[in-house]
């Protein structure tokens, strides 16, 4: 989603993770989003104390608001990790009101080297992502705590080994089902779906409307729902955090025509999820509305 957030009384979000206090000698953490502070706790472990903004599966991404509280965790955080791509921009206005040359600040977009016309900002879905801003994590650490860069290194090469399990099952999905049909509301999981080998039959040009805000015209709707109707998809896709009335009639067609919908989430579920269940657990949805015909609209 492109956020547009201000500065403004008490917003619909809040914070995780250790509350060490400043005098403890750990290293005060943001992530603009839960799952990239939940990876940054992995990495930092007993040394960082993470605090998430943007962490609660029920609040739209797209209306959120930052509250006073959250500029404070910004302003006294020495390493923050956002996403970039226009997608926590109200990030970068809280860090400029509160200069600290001694921060750091890691934006996955950088780390990737993707232009700001990435026309889809969820960039955690793909799985070149995570592994890249998990090294820039335990580099940065390294460097604000030198005494424990081997412990962090480590900590990273633990969490690239985790993930081996989620990257097999991407694997093995392509393997089995590469070219499989799935329509899409908006491109929040396009790059998961893209390396399993799937195609997204719905035009990006309709993602995006959803994914803006912007109505689609009378005719892409039709087309989408077509997809269904005309059993020329095999799964839907769709926003399990941010539905209207449009998505929600759309999802309607596509169990009216019997196709299986997987809901899938821009932010990470909690409790009971790390960065590594979350992303296998959407593997997992999609694998059984494939071969089971199972729908799993709530991870």
């Amino acid at each position: 989603m492109i956020l547009a957030a201000s500065m403004v009384g008490l917003a619909a979000c809040s914070t995780s993770g250790s509350s060490a206090p400043a005098s403890s000698g750990v290293i005060r953490a943001v992530g603009a989003e839960n799952e990239y502070a939940n990876v940054l706790q992995q990495i930092g472990g007993k040394y960082v104390s993470v605090s998430s903004i943007l962490d609660n599966p029920n609040t739209d991404p797209h209306t959120f608001e930052a509250s006073m509280s959250v500029a404070q965790e910004v302003s006294n955080a020495t390493l923050i990790v956002q996403n970039g791509v226009g997608y926590d921009t109200f990030m970068n206005q809280i860090e400029a009101a509160s200069p600290n040359a001694a921060r750091k600040v890691i934006v996955a977009q950088q780390v990737l080297s993707l232009p700001d016309s990435t026309p889809n900002p969820h960039l955690w879905y793909d799985p070149r992502t995570m592994p890249a801003v998990a090294s820039a994590m335990a580099t940065d650490l390294g460097d604000l705590a030198p005494a424990h860069r081997s412990y962090f290194q480590a900590r990273l090469s633990a969490f690239d080994t985790s993930l081996q399990p989620w990257l097999a099952s991407i694997a093995s999905f392509r393997a089995h089902h590469n070219g499989t049909l799935v329509a899409v509301t908006e491109p929040v999981a396009d790059y998961l779906l893209q390396a399993m080998g799937a195609d997204i039959v719905t035009p990006f040009s309709f993602q995006a409307d959803i994914m803006n805000g912007v109505d689609p015209s009378p005719e892409a709707i039709t087309q989408e729902e077509s997809f269904f109707t005309d059993h020329a998809a095999e799964v839907f896709c769709y926003n399990q955090q941010v539905v209207d009335s449009l998505t929600t009639a759309i999802r309607r067609t596509a169990q009216g025509a019997g196709v299986p919908v997987v809901g899938v989430y821009e932010t990470m579920p909690t409790p009971g999820y790390d960065y590594q269940s979350w992303m296998a657990a959407e593997v997992a949805a999609i694998q059984a509305a494939i071969e089971h015909g199972t729908s799993t609209e709530h991870l």
